[in-house]
């Protein structure tokens, strides 16, 4: 599970990164709304932990973004606001927890395991590109209709390159949203996911290809030019 901290404050955002990855979860930080929506958008996280008070803005107003951008993974606030009424814009802003500053890690613990168990929406949203289908509800990948078999990995870097579908994915992007807790991922680790997924594309006549983009990354394109390489959001 890969959880991305939304913190300005240094010290509390080492010490919640440094609790988190003691009992394997793999935690990224960020500090601004900015980059929040950013890496949101670059790595399929399960959970996210935002503060609201931010240096660039409300962190509900990032929230609306991203729900409105389609994106369905839990999301626990952490604030000082305490008042009934702070709590129920939060939750109307789309944030599905709250938790109180100051607060004990064993509860912050406690309400990670509970949203993690909580299911996502039946009917999610679907990454199309091409004539490949990616369920972000359920995880299921689809080539022109029929249930694609993937490993772990090459479903997680599939899943990648297609919400950046007709954008290079750059090779950092790519370590991060592979690694998890302190272990690091080996440069031919994702060479091998790479090799194995186009494999698995040109065997079920995707009729999509991964491109290679020397010194940057990798980019997923359909070879049909009738066919559409933006990875747009769809009920």
């Amino acid at each position: 599970m890969r959880i991305l901290i939304v913190e300005d404050n240094e010290r509390m955002s080492l010490l919640l990164q440094e609790a988190l990855r003691g009992i394997g979860y793999g935690v990224d930080t960020v500090a601004t709304s900015t980059d929040f929506l950013s890496a949101a958008k670059d790595v399929p996280y399960d959970l996210f932990i935002v503060d609201l008070m931010l240096p660039d803005g409300d962190g509900l107003d990032a929230i609306r973004t991203l729900r409105l951008g389609g994106c369905t993974a839990p999301i626990l606030v952490m604030t000082a606001r305490g008042k009934i009424d702070d709590r129920v814009t939060g939750l109307d802003a789309g944030a599905d927890d709250y938790l109180i500053k100051p607060f004990n890690h064993q509860e912050l613990f406690a309400r990670v395991r509970a949203l993690s168990r909580r299911p996502q929406k039946i009917v999610g949203p679907l990454l199309r590109v091409g004539n490949l289908e990616f369920n972000d509800a359920t995880g299921e990948v689809r080539c022109t209709g029929n249930l694609v078999h993937l490993r772990p990995a090459e479903r997680r870097l599939l899943t990648l390159l297609m919400r950046r579908g007709g954008s290079i994915v750059t090779k950092p992007l790519i370590e991060g949203a592979f690694s998890e807790a302190e272990r690091d991922v080996s440069h031919n680790s994702i060479e091998a996911t790479i090799c194995r997924l186009r494999k698995a594309l040109e065997e079920i006549d995707s009729r999509i290809v991964i491109e290679t983009h020397r010194g940057m990354g990798y980019k997923l394109s359909p070879l049909d030019t009738g066919l559409s390489s933006s990875p747009g959001m769809v009920d």
